[in-house]
């Protein structure tokens, strides 16, 4: 209550300020408030996005379970501060699944940040970033959930994404030929996740990426969006591959996952994963593929005694499979097949394999956008299920 009170005051005082006003802004899904300063010396886009869903489980044996809910709403802030080539960008949740995960680390507050970075063009095709973001792991996590081709990311995604952390990143890029271009990040972050405010309590966590794309860049980016909205007139293909060491990592999925607490402190050791990517477009058919791998030193958590304390480090394998073909009348058909495969022998986990199609209706591309899909998920020794799931985005 008490952290509600100071919002809802600055609301009321900018609603009473402008109400004999009227806003003019730029045009929808460009943001709500586009400022420039008065010296141009700095900028802020000012923007708030809203995902509505429902979806509806179907389990072997077992009660239907629907459920109804607000999946993100976010609240972005981006621009340039004193020179062009000092960029900033903001994004604080505030859905409950965007907040969730307070806990003594995070000092029983709500996650509200999600991005606060500052991105430095310092030389060149150099850029540096500091603050809290994503790590550059495997596409479909950098993927905004803004702009994903289904209702939601795969999971492949779930079960080995690295998420955002605070850190370090070095950006480069430059051109092998006139077209091959060829992308390099090197991140060092705490390696426990975000907003943790405990300090690091483990190791460092180091990453790596490396991307080619040997036709050239996409339009608009869009070798980080879902389905070919562009529609690309020649071929387009982004090749990534990124590999990431979290030492002496005391969770469960690197900088995921449960913390490993012992009767000491906490259980430490390297874990390791591995991504290979893909992306191509053209001509409204787009194709993505990722493979992930897991691996850590020593996967059983121990306490001083060597007795085990039954946290696990969730080694395995995975792979998932996307394309979607868009229609003239912004419709798009789109199809998943992702597997996940954890080891057995150490995680006690059976394989998983989910299939779904997808339906989109693209009213203003990902700005305003209705999406549905229905997943079948094939569980090893274990229910099946059966999935539905319709979402509407809006984004301003």
């Amino acid at each position: 209550m008490n952290c509600k009170l100071p919002l809802l005051g600055v609301l009321f005082f900018v609603i009473t300020s402008l109400q004999s006003q009227e806003i003019k802004s730029g045009e929808f899904g460009k943001g709500l408030f586009n400022i420039v300063g008065k010296d141009s010396s700095w900028t802020m886009k000012i923007g708030l996005r809203v995902q509505l869903q429902g979806a509806s489980t179907w389990a072997d044996g077992e009660k239907n379970e629907a459920n109804f809910l607000i999946r993100r709403s976010r609240l972005k802030f981006n621009g340039f501060a004193y020179s062009p080539k000092l960029k900033y960008k903001i994004e604080l949740g505030l859905s409950n699944r965007d907040q969730s995960g307070a806990s003594e680390f995070t000092s029983n507050a709500p996650r509200y940040i999600l991005d606060a970075v500052l991105m430095w063009n310092f030389y060149d095709n150099f850029e540096l970033w500091v603050g809290q973001t994503k790590l550059p792991g495997n596409r479909e996590r950098v993927i905004s959930s803004a702009n994903l081709q289904q209702v939601d990311r795969s999971l492949l995604n779930s079960s080995f994404n690295i998420d955002r952390d605070f850190g370090l990143q070095l950006r480069h890029h430059f051109n092998l030929t006139n077209t091959f271009v060829v992308k390099e990040i090197f991140s060092l972050a705490q390696g426990e996740g975000r907003n943790v405010t405990t300090g690091n309590l483990g190791g460092h966590q180091y990453t790596g990426r490396l991307e080619l794309l040997p036709f050239g860049n996409f339009t608009s980016k869009g070798d980080y969006k879902g389905a070919d909205l562009k529609r690309e007139q020649t071929p387009k293909l982004a090749l990534g591959i990124s590999y990431d060491y979290n030492n002496n990592a005391v969770k469960t999925r690197s900088n995921q996952g449960s913390y490993m607490e012992t009767d000491t402190g906490f259980f430490e050791t390297n874990i390791s994963t591995l991504f290979i990517d893909a992306m191509f477009k053209y001509k409204g058919f787009s194709f993505m593929t990722e493979y992930a791998d897991r691996t850590a030193d020593n996967p059983f958590a121990t306490n001083s005694d060597g007795t085990l304390t039954g946290d696990i480090v969730q080694v395995g394998k995975g792979l998932n499979l996307q394309s979607g073909y868009l229609l003239k009348s912004n419709w798009e058909v789109s199809g998943r097949y992702t597997n996940v495969t954890l080891d057995k022998k150490i995680t006690g986990e059976t394989a998983e394999n989910q299939y779904t199609i997808g339906l989109s209706k693209y009213i203003v591309g990902h700005k305003l956008k209705i999406q549905s899909d229905l997943t079948y998920m094939d569980i090893a020794s274990g229910n099946n299920k059966l999935m539905y799931r319709l979402q509407c985005d809006i984004h301003f």
